[in-house]
């Protein structure tokens, strides 16, 4: 077992006990924008061999996967004893998010380093924040100081993880460590994804974050490319959304349809929550993302995202300020 694998078993086990404990209440005040202080990072570079892929079925759990993550997300409310306590908002609420990019230059991986990129505007009343210093196996080098940014701001929080095709030395690592068949080249694929998720949550409970949802990245990641193969790269997806659903987390798509679809084709996850990119353009073009014609695999729309004044912003689609614990938590 690598260092990295070890590390991240045990910060899953602290996490199993943060996310009983639920969301806390009240209101959320502002967030000044001050950038996190470095934390050193120990994730290691990943191996340029990428396998083939299999052509065939993606799998017979990925339609499943929306019911059960509402269901474990019920199950875990009901096991807090109460739902959560932050106050309904009325509009389209603006957040932020957050990633290894607003770390400090020089932290990460030699392929993403820490660009020193601006945290939150001010009036920012969530961030989404990053578990990934870009592709799987590689935690945000500053995470733990992005969640001491949260807590000192009284912000909401929830999180999201890029996943990526893995490097041979991966598919050997972790093919046949998951719940899926490792006599295939798919359920390899999957128990990787699997334990990109397992890897990501154990990151969390090592910083003491907690969310009640994980929005998967599904999109092209430079440097790090998924196959050409769609159906294996869905593979990885699905692996991983089951990974985040074993745990107890509801799941959640960040992506355009366009990016979706190049790298997994037609594959849905059952239609789960999705996260819809603008790109740089507005806060009115990020709210028409909203729409039905924005879809990305079937989902309802919960958080719009455009970039603009070199910050990630976000605005809550029409009716999700209503219940945002359902989406976010908040540090008591």
């Amino acid at each position: 077992m690598t260092p990295l694998r070890r590390a991240a078993l045990a910060g899953a086990a602290v996490l199993a006990t943060a996310v009983l404990a639920g969301c806390g209440g009240g209101d959320d005040s502002a967030a000044p924008a001050r950038p996190p202080t470095p934390t050193p990072t120990v994730a290691e570079t990943t191996d340029s061999a990428l396998p083939g892929g299999d052509a065939g079925d993606p799998g017979t759990d990925a339609g499943d996967l929306a019911k059960m993550a509402e269901e474990r997300a019920g199950d875990l409310a009901s096991e807090r004893g109460a739902g959560s306590t932050i106050a309904p908002r009325d509009g389209n609420v603006l957040g932020g998010d957050v990633s290894w990019p607003q770390c400090p230059r020089g932290t990460g991986i030699p392929q993403k380093q820490g660009q020193g990129l601006p945290m939150p505007l001010p009036d920012a009343q969530y961030v989404v924040l990053g578990l990934t210093n870009g592709p799987g196996f590689t935690p945000n080098p500053c995470l733990k100081d992005q969640v001491a940014w949260v807590k000192d701001n009284d912000v909401l929080v929830s999180v999201y993880a890029v996943s990526s095709y893995p490097s041979k030395a991966q598919l050997d690592e972790y093919g046949a460590d998951g719940p899926f068949d490792a006599a295939t080249k798919l359920g390899r694929l999957r128990n990787v994804g699997y334990q990109q998720a397992r890897f990501n949550v154990g990151t969390m409970g090592q910083v003491g974050l907690v969310s009640p949802i994980v929005w998967i990245d599904v999109e092209p990641v430079p440097l790090f490319e998924w196959s050409t193969d769609l159906t294996a790269n869905a593979a990885v997806i699905e692996g991983a959304a089951r990974g985040y659903v074993d745990a107890g987390f509801r799941i959640g798509v960040y992506s355009t349809p366009h990016l979706y679809r190049t790298v997994v084709g037609e594959f849905t996850l059952g239609g789960v929550p999705e996260w819809r990119a603008a790109g740089q353009t507005s806060r009115a073009e990020a709210l028409r993302r909203c729409g039905d014609d924005w879809s990305i695999q079937g989902g309802p729309a919960v958080l719009g995202q455009w970039v603009e004044a070199q910050r990630d912003q976000n605005v809550t689609c029409d009716g999700i300020a209503a219940d945002l614990g359902r989406w976010f938590h908040r540090f008591a």
